[in-house]
């Protein structure tokens, strides 16, 4: 092949422009976020306020939320954690749900990482346990609910409602 004024052959010249012009199609590909998949599944029961145990055996913890623990074994039970696990069972137990996922799809443990709504009534489950005080924004990780979620759970704050507000004997 004939080579250029600067030594390279018009064919290596292409090869480079190829590469180039690929690898920025590559890079563009991987920074564009997946699309939000969600799929249905019915729920068994309420583990605790923030965790689900579906019909096919599967655990569901819900996305940016975080109820007083309800048995731990590194943990002891905290104040409010079976009124939020009440909560939540009379809210979805027996329901088909929606479950709808971020980039990150399951946790170290195996659960599956999901916000849920109830399919029949469009409830958002993660968003009224903490709008109604049966838990706390979990802010460790960005999500895309967590501006919407302060300003819940700065309004139950303000209202005194559940964990903000006074505490009942009979609650463990």
């Amino acid at each position: 092949m004939p080579k250029r004024a600067g030594g390279h052959s018009a064919f290596s010249t292409l090869l480079l422009a190829w590469c180039v012009a690929f690898s920025a199609v590559d890079a563009s590909a991987r920074e564009r976020k997946p699309p939000r998949a969600s799929e249905a599944a019915v729920v068994k029961r309420a583990v605790d306020g923030d965790t689900l145990e579906l019909e096919d055996g599967r655990k569901v913890r819900l996305l940016g939320v975080d109820a007083p623990e309800l048995r731990h074994p590194k943990a002891q039970v905290e104040t409010f954690g079976a009124a939020a696990r009440d909560f939540t069972q009379k809210q979805v137990a027996g329901q088909t749900v929606r479950l709808e996922f971020e980039s990150r799809t399951t946790d170290k443990y195996g659960r599956v990482l999901a916000y849920v709504y109830v399919a029949s009534t469009g409830f958002f489950l993660n968003s009224e346990l903490v709008a109604q005080g049966y838990a706390h924004v979990e802010s460790r990780w960005p999500f895309r609910h967590l501006d919407e979620f302060r300003e819940l759970e700065r309004n139950a704050r303000t209202k005194a409602l559940g964990l903000w507000g006074p505490v009942s004997n009979d609650q463990p």
